[in-house]
């Protein structure tokens, strides 16, 4: 029996949770999220609880009984209390500014790099050198906060560049002088 998947999601009393037609929907104060069902596992709704059981003990269902209710309890703290990402720059004239909807990044490259964030996705710059991403999808909450890191990845011999929030960032010798 899964670990993940046996446990049930508690629900919050203002999230609300519908299913039907292979169809799960989710709503709260924050916005609604939907996902498909795959046929190995049934979801239910019962007591403030949802229960996410596997149909039988294939391979196959194992696998979907524990992701399906990772989804479903994602979804579900997702539209009460919603995601945040939050990168840091680091590097001499690295820095962030919102123009309008866009993201405005100087990484050091000869051009600015504007980034157009998905409707559903809140972008922040409280200071220069931090971005905030937030939303009610975490894999679109990672995804895009990936995608900004990826113009300008950490490197490992100075460190600069854009990062997580925590994340530890293994450096490297220069190269040592000759004998």
């Amino acid at each position: 029996m899964s670990r993940i998947g046996k446990m049930p999601i508690r629900l919050a009393d203002q999230a609300k949770v519908e299913v039907k037609d292979n169809m799960i929907n989710v709503t709260g104060p924050k916005g609604a999220l939907c996902q498909a069902l795959v046929d190995e596992v049934t979801v239910s709704v019962a007591d403030g609880a949802v229960n996410v059981q596997r149909k039988d003990d294939t391979k196959r269902s194992r696998a979907m009984h524990g992701l399906y209710r990772m989804l479903v309890s994602n979804m579900v703290e997702g539209v009460t209390k919603g995601f945040t990402r939050k990168l840091e720059m680091s590097g001499v004239g690295y820095r962030a500014e919102l123009k309008g909807d866009l993201l405005a990044l100087t990484l050091g490259y000869s051009h600015m790099i504007y980034f157009k964030a998905p409707a559903e996705i809140k972008i922040e710059v409280p200071d220069p050198t931090t971005v905030l991403v937030s939303g009610i999808d975490k894999a679109l909450v990672g995804q895009i906060a990936a995608k900004i890191r990826s113009f300008r990845k950490p490197e490992p011999y100075r460190g600069k560049g854009i990062k997580y929030e925590g994340e530890v960032i293994r450096r490297k010798e220069g190269k040592a002088a000759g004998k």
